[in-house]
């Protein structure tokens, strides 16, 4: 049972990472972006297109196999990732903001958005699933029937990092502030002079980063196929909502719970339930705490 423990923590870390994302596009733009999933399968592709133009493969160090073309690749994908979300940003969001769209609009763009970028993968990389790395590390065994591989203690630390670096960013650099300036009332950060589309354009730039990791990490330890993102969506807005909307620390609490719950499923046999397992624990806290674990009563904008 620890094992299972241990393997729902490294994919609820994964999940964590990308319902940071989702997080930041709810708070600051007021909106669910479905094209999140998508965002990480992106940064995925481009990790992979950069590692085969280095022709070394994946590398290795140590008992790790993560190797310096697969980091050097993931700071490759975090840049031209978040420049493709800004530009897509500048010719659709940019818009429906300027004409005060609705939430439903914004929200139907954004899925309209994940089945062309999906469309797009596919014809340009092809269905087929691709990995980033065919060296199956050995895992260590820490006690008595438990294992860890090397690389998944790498991934958490990368996950702790990131959120570590999220937190400090919010709370000691200006752009972080005002983010969460703009998170609490944005008409209010428009008066005291906060440059409104300053900060959707920092907000877009950080998820898509966050995406970007997260999605070259789950690509790594699993496989990469244009479904990527649409598998990961669900589990990531269950995350969200589990863990307070309006709370950053509650979707990556909400991601941990969620990974070890669906790790759970699998451990009782139910791993063709792993899904429902999730939403399951979904709907609990939508009816016991709407608000989700950490989060708040939703603030007018």
């Amino acid at each position: 049972m620890i094992q299972f423990l241990i393997d729902g923590l490294i994919n609820g870390a994964i999940i964590a990472l990308g319902a940071v994302g989702l997080s930041i596009s709810y708070n600051v733009m007021r909106f669910a972006n479905f094209a999140q999933g998508e965002v990480m399968a992106v940064g995925a592709y481009i990790s992979l297109a950069f590692v085969a133009m280095m022709g070394l493969g994946i590398g290795r160090i140590g008992p790790v196999s993560f190797g310096w073309p697969l980091l050097v690749s993931m700071m490759f994908s975090i840049l031209i990732t978040a420049i493709v979300v800004l530009v897509t940003d500048q010719l659709v969001f940019r818009m429906l903001r300027e004409k005060e769209s609705s939430r439903i609009t914004f929200i139907i763009v954004a899925f309209g958005l994940s089945l062309i970028a999906r469309n797009v993968i596919t014809l340009i990389a092809g269905g087929d699933q691709q990995f980033l790395s065919f060296y199956i590390p050995r895992a260590v065994e820490v006690f008595e029937g438990v294992k860890i591989v090397p690389d998944d203690m790498l991934i958490l630390l990368i996950t702790v990092v990131c959120v570590i670096g999220l937190h400090t960013f919010l709370n000691q650099t200006l752009m972080g502030k005002k983010m969460r300036s703009v998170a609490e009332n944005p008409s209010l950060a428009r008066v005291i002079g906060i440059n409104v589309d300053h900060v959707i354009k920092g907000s877009w730039v950080l998820g898509a980063s966050l995406a970007a990791i997260s999605g070259t990490l789950h690509a790594h330890i699993t496989q990469l196929d244009p479904e990527m993102g649409f598998e990961l969506i669900l589990s990531m807005f269950a995350a969200l909502i589990v863990g307070g909307v309006s709370s950053l620390y509650g979707a990556v609490l909400g991601g941990l719970l969620i990974g070890i719950s669906e790790a759970l499923a699998v451990a009782v046999g139910w791993s063709s339930y792993r899904g429902a397992v999730s939403f399951l624990i979904l709907i609990l806290v939508l009816v016991l705490r709407p608000e989700g674990i950490l989060g708040e009563k939703e603030r007018d904008a």
